[in-house]
């Protein structure tokens, strides 16, 4: 059963100093565990004998416990997945409160924003809870959204939603500026000459076709933060993202030029030594650039490739299959935990040069390489691109083991294509990748990811960029 429950405890009211809030283990766990009987067994008669049940023994459940300076619990509350694979999907139930505590209202209300933020930083996109209708209030106030009428134990209940902006908020900070900061190329892009930005059908993608040639020409800039900080590892990604630009358009790579600040030399060979690694494992001669000494840290790296006709970003039709192809080896470069997934710097060049050729060989509708919006924003682009929504079907998304879904989708994750094409057409194969249709392009603006049970759940609200229709 899945419930969030607050019963009313009644008992001798006693002085108490201030709680705290924390995961519960040991003998914390078994005082909640009896508070929670009193209340779900002896007072409400929800259930008979014990309240009990399968989520109490799965080790991934958290238990958060309210306990008073004295050591006495309080209250508390239990969260979980509702998979056996961790999708993000996770519930919050046994809310209990003990009347004996002042203001016990109040702590209620601490113990279920304890659960949302121990939720969302565990990586959840979905956090559910069904609660006995007199508590419906509460959680209206505290931000729920009520999804519906519901019967638990023979008593009504409401099904209650917490709202997770995690990957809106991303996609606001890294993406949502580009219209209007790209505007003075020309305001309505329908107006910009054609060999701007792109040229037409490929605004806003990976890198741009130059006029009167097979070349593309893709740049990027590394964080000047990464560069000081991690300065061969910032030379191995100014390759690396290059690459992949080009990649997502089916393009075989030429060379590269980079341009590449630091306060002190040695930084930059550091940087330089990055750059050497990373060219010669993708196979991509270093053609020249621009060096300097005594500056803030920076890095850009502008990439040359070739394709006698480019997939586009923005080629997909509605109703067409999203598929996935990511590599899930590797681990979270060390200080980029949950956001930055290294799974290049292990693989052999002979290795990063196929995965660098599975577009250019399948030829899909339309491509992107999975950026810093993670999947779901660069699905979100994608489909912008092609003048069309997305819903992403989160239970089939490949991903590694024991990694938060709302990390691994909101991730820049090494390896990582989106194609569209239609229902039923060839797709990337590879033993090096895992490949997966995880969703289609529809009809609807935005993005949204369909769950286990067929409900949806907003992940955009609306186009990513504001480019539109490529």
């Amino acid at each position: 059963m899945t419930a969030f429950d607050v019963p009313v405890l009644t008992g001798v009211p006693r002085r108490v100093a201030p709680w705290t809030i924390r995961r519960a283990e040991g003998a914390e766990l078994a005082a909640y565990r009896r508070l929670r009987r009193a209340a779900f067994v002896d007072d409400q008669h929800l259930f008979t004998g014990s309240d009990a049940d399968d989520v109490d023994d799965d080790p991934r459940a958290v238990v958060l416990a309210a306990v008073a300076a004295d050591g006495a619990v309080l209250g508390g509350v239990r969260l979980a997945p509702l998979t056996g694979r961790d999708i993000g999907w996770w519930a919050g139930s046994r809310l209990v409160v003990d009347e004996a505590v002042r203001g016990s209202a109040g702590l209620g209300a601490q113990l279920v924003d304890e659960a949302c933020r121990t939720a969302e930083a565990s990586g959840v996109l979905r956090f559910d809870a069904t609660v006995q209708d007199r508590y419906a209030v509460l959680f209206r106030r505290l931000g729920w959204t009520d999804q519906g009428p519901a019967v638990v134990a023979g008593a009504p209940h409401r099904r209650m939603r917490w709202p997770i902006h995690r990957i809106q908020a991303l996609a606001e900070r890294t993406k949502a500026p580009l219209a209007d900061l790209l505007d003075p190329f020309g305001a309505s892009w329908g107006t910009a000459p054609a060999a701007s930005l792109g040229g037409a059908g490929f605004v806003g993608d990976d890198g741009a076709p130059v006029p009167g040639s097979d070349l593309i020409a893709a740049c990027d800039a590394i964080l000047p933060a990464m560069v000081q900080r991690d300065p061969e590892w910032a030379g191995w990604c100014g390759v690396l993202v290059n690459a992949n630009d080009l990649a997502a358009m089916g393009a075989e790579p030429v060379g590269l030029l980079d341009a590449v600040a630091a306060p002190d030399l040695g930084t930059v060979q550091r940087v330089v030594r990055g750059l050497r690694s990373a060219a010669e494992a993708w196979g991509i001669p270093i053609l020249g650039g621009h060096t300097q000494v005594g500056v803030a840290a920076s890095l850009a790296v502008t990439a040359l490739g070739r394709a006698a006709t480019p997939v586009p970003g923005g080629g997909g039709r509605r109703h067409d299959d999203l598929t996935l192809t990511i590599d899930t080896t590797g681990g979270w470069r060390p200080g980029s935990h949950g956001t930055q997934w290294d799974s290049t710097s292990s693989r052999s060049g002979e290795e990063l040069r196929a995965m660098g050729r599975l577009v250019r060989d399948a030829r899909p509708r339309a491509a992107k390489d999975v950026s810093m919006a993670g999947v779901v924003g660069t699905a979100g682009m994608l489909a912008e691109a092609s003048g069309c929504g997305a819903e992403i079907d989160v239970a089939a998304v490949p991903a590694p083991a024991s990694t938060p879904m709302g990390d691994w989708l909101t991730c820049f994750p090494g390896f990582g294509m989106l194609t569209a094409d239609a229902p039923g057409a060839s797709r990337i194969g590879s033993p090096l990748t895992e490949t997966a249709t995880v969703g289609r392009l529809t009809g609807a603006p935005g993005v949204r990811l369909r769950w286990p049970d067929g409900e949806t759940t907003g992940a955009l609200a609306g186009p990513v960029t504001g480019l539109g229709h490529a």
